[in-house]
């Protein structure tokens, strides 16, 4: 009988029942003198007693500003220390954090200040082409409940620290007595397909055992440290950096306000990171640096790739030549706070390059035939769908979006098209969205893409599907080349293609770009690539 495409994460490390604020606690004592934080930029460090201090003062000023349990607080800023403190005073006091897109106009903030219900909101003062400030008042007249807004950097951070003043320790203690670890503490907007985003609820037992297990899978310990150039608005920096670091007495380091690839390397050498996150396109930025060579990265001995498919010509780069040998494949999504699949330290390269790991710990997974819903075979392609702690609250305020993501048995339905192979990995063979129906047949852009990556000229690719009038579907390559004087043309991209893929899958379209168009969680927006040049 063929084994159907189910797993579970058994485990003999019980799940974390504490509350964020009580978990940083436990690191304190334990590690009170071992660095928390270090922002590069600013040269400031922190820590874990010093951290913990700072979280503090911050915790008693949003207490004297009124802020109460379940109030919600907006943070809308680039990588900063002042972003890590709001995370963990907010979850100090019970309030919840809603995460702003730095990347977003008046419009989208007004949708999300309005949506998410947002009193208090704590902001940047600027960063390259946005003017915050102008920004602000131009959503305010929107959202009558947005009473304060304190910018980082200036007069109005100090107000609020110093509303503080009159909250005793006590105080603070005995708010904190008072949350549970089942309570919202954190609402992300993810990106929506259609329409505005959702804003997906998340406990404090969703994002702090999530963090804490993806550390275990990484084996972290005191003695690490984090470099982190993902940004926190996005569960990769928030939960997987952040919480996975603290929760095991960790470091975290920010190399730059936003991603910037010799800063990172930068980063990494002078502070001897033994860790480096980023998506595909971040690492591949860093590779490709003129003088990569000249950093010492020997500190590195893992990291996680995420966010996007990682090619496998990539992964082996980042081995062979950034002291990687422990690089971890994270899969997941924010609804699942974010991590479902992981790749293990021992996992050898073929499951490191081929797969997004084996199942996590105390979650559930299984791959179901998109229409009916019936959990098929193994070694069948379908809609991966999770269970477990890691599954959201809800979106806020949406029970209708709700339900249709998450189904009566509490299933999360990813959207994405997955193979649960024999041995227990996972293989992500696309999204259903994205999947190409070329003259009746079914075309995966992941393997196509895949293969593509190994073409001596081009340096990053994606495939997507355009209308065509005899096929329904066409493909289209969007291809960055490794010299941007001499790229490939449709015809040797075709000739590579021709003798080791099906007739169906050679590309017929090629567009030269010299980068793509991405979320701010690293992403590309393989919408904007179909819409913008699939005629």
């Amino acid at each position: 009988m063929t084994d159907l495409s189910y797993a579970h994460g058994t485990s003999g490390t019980p799940l974390l029942g504490d509350t964020i604020g009580a978990n940083l606690d436990r690191a304190v004592a334990a590690w009170p003198d071992r660095e928390a934080l270090v922002d590069v930029e600013s040269g400031r460090r922190w820590t874990y007693a010093q951290f913990a201090a700072s979280v503090d003062e911050l915790a008693r000023g949003l207490l004297g500003s009124g802020v109460r349990k379940g109030d919600r607080v907006g943070i809308w800023a680039v990588n900063c220390p002042e972003w890590v403190l709001v995370q963990y005073a907010t979850a100090r006091i019970g309030a919840v954090m809603v995460n702003i897109n730095p990347a977003y106009r008046a419009h989208e903030l007004a949708y999300v200040l309005k949506q998410a219900g947002i009193s208090l909101l704590v902001a940047s003062q600027a960063h390259r082409t946005s003017d915050y400030r102008a920004l602000v008042e131009r959503a305010r007249p929107e959202c009558p409940e947005l009473r304060a807004v304190h910018y980082i950097g200036d007069g109005s951070w100090d107000e609020l620290l110093a509303a503080g003043a009159e909250v005793t320790t006590s105080q603070l203690a005995d708010t904190q007595a008072e949350l549970s670890c089942d309570d919202p503490i954190n609402i992300q907007y993810t990106s929506g397909t259609t329409g505005f985003a959702k804003g997906a609820t998340l406990s404090h037992h969703n994002i702090l055992n999530n963090g804490y297990f993806v550390g275990e899978s990484l084996s972290y310990t005191e003695r690490d440290r984090i470099c982190v150039p993902v940004p926190f608005y996005h569960c990769f920096g928030m939960v997987m950096g952040n919480l996975a670091a603290t929760s095991h007495g960790a470091c975290v380091v920010i190399p730059a306000p936003s991603f910037d690839a010799a800063a990172t390397l930068r980063a990494v050498e002078g502070e001897r990171c033994t860790s480096l996150y980023g998506v595909p396109t971040m690492f591949i930025a860093e590779l490709n640096l003129p003088d990569f060579g000249s950093y010492d990265l020997s500190s590195l001995r893992t990291g996680i790739m995420a966010g996007s498919p990682c090619p496998v010509e990539v992964m082996k780069r980042v081995v062979a030549e950034m002291n990687m040998a422990e690089v971890s494949i994270c899969y997941g999504m924010t609804e699942t706070s974010p991590v479902s699949t992981q790749t293990r330290v021992e996992d050898d390269l073929e499951r490191r390059t081929g797969t997004v790991g084996r199942v996590l710990p105390h979650i559930e997974i299984k791959v179901v035939d998109p229409a009916t819903g019936v959990t098929l075979p193994r070694g069948e392609a379908g809609e991966l769908c999770t269970r477990g702690y890691s599954v959201m609250l809800g979106y806020w305020d949406e029970p209708e979006r709700t339900a249709e993501a998450i189904d009566a048995g509490r299933w999360m339905h990813t959207g994405d098209l997955a193979v649960l192979r024999e041995d227990g990995y996972v293989q992500i063979v696309g999204r259903i969205k994205d999947m190409i129906i070329r003259g009746g047949e079914n075309v995966y852009p992941r393997e196509i893409e895949e293969f593509l990556y190994a073409h001596p000229k081009i340096a990053d690719v994606q495939v997507v599907g355009v209308p065509d009038e005899k096929y329904g579907e066409e493909i289209l390559a969007c291809v960055i080349p490794r010299d941007p004087a001499d790229p490939p043309t449709a015809e040797e991209v075709a000739a590579f293609c021709r003798d080791r893929l099906a007739h169906y899958k050679v590309p017929r379209r090629l567009r030269i770009l010299t980068e793509f168009p991405m979320t701010v969680s690293g992403k590309v927006r393989k919408v904007e690539l179909r819409e913008g040049y699939g005629e």
